[in-house]
């Protein structure tokens, strides 16, 4: 290999998201979450790790009895088996998701009640379990609020308080607008993700080197204002919901 043409680090989002093969590198940086959705941005030094190479990198011990699934850009997940190789690019996952449990997890789809076997569940996964009928959407039940749309690409802990209940219903076209660095931008959809953020505020493919960081305030999620990483998402108000973009480009 032409050491000259070594990059430090390629990103595999960026890779999938470009349609491009992977360039080569000395690591390849990749997300992993731990039993929920808060994704660390690590790095891997093979294209086609093994499984418990991702789970080493993200400082977990296969022994201790971890599963690992890996989120595909369609929104399901695939098993990650511990000693089988997992080409990246191949398989179009740059999330994984580590979890160790012993337990079944209760939802209830238009009152009948389902068990899942993990603490997270992708939106495509409820659609598949719902059948909604044409014109129909998947929404998680807000007592005492709005119903919130799932959306296929969705995904959902379903370990933290409250989410459970789910129902399938007629979708109705809805806008929310938003301050991405001082000016309005408008949304169809209340669930806002960083990387969507990133593309209103500097829109176009964004080199290995180029890193962004994130502030948000008046949300609809809890907690209203904080900062916001790679991975991450929140819910937006109706009006006005305020994101603050910062670009670096690393040396």
């Amino acid at each position: 290999m032409d050491t000259e043409n070594l990059l430090d680090h390629d990103d595999l989002g960026d890779a999938l998201r470009e349609g491009r093969p992977l360039r080569p590198a000395r690591g390849y940086r990749i997300l992993v979450a731990q039993g929920g959705l808060d994704f660390t941005l690590l790095t891997v030094n093979d294209p086609v790790p093994l499984g418990r190479q991702i789970l080493e990198a993200a400082g977990l011990h296969p022994r201790d009895g971890y599963s690992l699934f890996g989120i595909l850009q369609s929104g399901d997940f695939e098993d990650v088996r511990l000693n089988e190789p997992f080409d990246l690019v191949a398989r179009g996952a740059e999330r994984f998701v580590a979890f160790l449990t012993d337990r079944d997890f209760k939802l209830t789809i238009d009152d009948k009640q389902l068990a899942w076997g993990k603490p997270i569940i992708s939106g495509a996964e409820l659609y598949k379990l719902a059948e909604p009928r044409e014109g129909e959407g998947v929404f998680l039940e807000v007592r005492g609020g709005e119903d919130r749309l799932i959306k296929p690409g969705d995904i959902i802990n379903l370990g933290e308080p409250g989410i459970e209940h789910f129902i399938t219903a007629p979708m109705m076209p809805q806008t929310f607008e938003i301050i991405v660095n001082a000016r309005p931008r408008t949304v169809d959809d209340r669930h806002v993700t960083f990387e969507q953020v990133v593309q209103l505020a500097f829109p176009g493919q964004h080199g290995p080197n180029v890193v962004f960081s994130m502030t948000y305030r008046h949300a609809a999620s809890i907690p209203h204002a904080g900062e916001l990483g790679a991975g991450g998402s929140v819910d937006v108000k109706k009006k006005g919901t305020v994101f603050n973009v910062t670009r670096t480009v690393q040396s």
